[in-house]
Formats: structure tokens, sequence, C-alpha cells
């Protein structure tokens, strides 16, 4: 079973939806027959990174709603996240923006360790706070999956991985994806948004056993 989710680092949806993911995979007895692929979809491809402008600003100026609000709903989504063993700290977060760091992800799917890239990079953005359209610290990051690391720099700044991630982002246009996360699975289900982990678990059920 080929399951391909489009997502974009800075998307604290995305990251639940990855935990969400992760716990019905690990309950599924055909997951060791199960490849992943993570897809890009860029939320706000024009981002200027400013580390200077707080993640509750920059909220509610695109949403029109006011800071208290953006708190709010930051604090909600922490809550949420909570009970998945994640530990978001909005007040953290730099502003960036994630081109670079999906030019990593693609690189490290063609090394083999794009799950546990994309893990890191959550766990970068929303936890620790790490400006993640610094090429040094996407060195690091990567150095700290496995990844082989020589030229890496090069690679990332010179869009190596452009054309696979227009190409991500035409099929999305094509499946008509408007959020993320959005899981596909076999190119016969979808699953729209950070979903519960018996959603997960039923539809890969479902794939995996059609006649059952």
């Amino acid at each position: 079973m080929k399951i391909e989710i489009w997502s974009d680092v800075a998307c604290p949806f995305c990251y639940l939806g990855k935990r969400k993911f992760d716990h019905a995979l690990a309950q599924f007895e055909g997951k060791d027959q199960v490849e992943i692929e993570w897809k890009s979809f860029l939320l706000n491809p024009d981002l200027k990174t400013d580390p200077s402008v707080s993640m509750f600003d920059y909220l509610s100026e695109i949403k029109g709603f006011s800071v208290e609000q953006a708190q709010q709903m930051s604090a909600s989504i922490a809550e949420s996240g909570k009970s998945l063993g994640l530990n978001y700290q909005f007040e953290k977060i730099v502003l960036a923006n994630t081109m670079k760091a999906h030019e990593l992800l693609h690189e490290s799917k063609v090394q083999g360790f794009q799950h546990e890239m994309e893990e890191r990079l959550f766990e970068a953005y929303f936890v620790e706070g790490k400006n993640i359209d610094d090429i040094h610290v996407l060195i690091e990051l990567a150095e700290q999956v496995g990844m082989n690391t020589m030229a890496l720099d090069v690679k990332i700044l010179t869009g190596t991985h452009a054309n696979a991630i227009q190409a991500d982002l035409d099929l999305a246009q094509q499946f008509g994806v408007r959020g993320v996360p959005f899981f596909v699975f076999d190119r016969k289900y979808a699953v729209n948004g950070a979903q519960e982990v018996e959603t997960f678990l039923k539809t890969m059920e479902t794939v995996g056993n059609p006649l059952s």
C-alpha cells in the first residue's frame, strides 16, 4: 500500500495529523507493506522569513482576527497535541518560508530518510523554535536523522528538487486539495485533515483488505 501525504512544515494540523497517522500505522497489521511518501504543499509560498514577527502577530494579520484570538487558537491546538505527546511552543516559532525545507524533504526521500526528516522538521519548527529557512539549521537537522550532507547546501540553495516540488503542487491541484494534511491511500481513498486515529486505521484496513 502506498500512502501519499501532502503537508507543509509550517502547518500545525499537519504535525497533529502525522502523529495520529503514526499511531494508526503502528496498529495496522500490514504496516510492513506500507510505503509512505510525503508531498509538498505551500501554505504561503511568498512568505518572507522574519524572526522579528511573532506567530500570533502573523496569524492576526493574515486571518484578520486579534492577537488574543490567535493565542487562544494556538493554545487549543497545543492542548490537542498534548494527548499525542506533542509539545507545541507557538511563542518560540520563527516565521519562515518553507521552500528550503521542502527541498530538504525531497532530498531526504532520495536518501531514504523522508519520514524521519518530516518529523524532525516539525519538531524543530513547532517545539524548538528553529529557523527552517536557515541552510545551516537544515544541514544540522539532516545530519541528526542520518542523511549524507555532502553538497547538501548546494542542492538546497540551487533548487535541485524544484521540479519535483512543482509536480507535487500540480498533483494536489488535480486532486482538488484545498488544505493540508491530505492523505491519499493507493490513489483510491483520501482522508482530509488531522482525523482521528481510528479513521486512519479503518482506511488502511479497507484499502489493505478490499473484500473484508
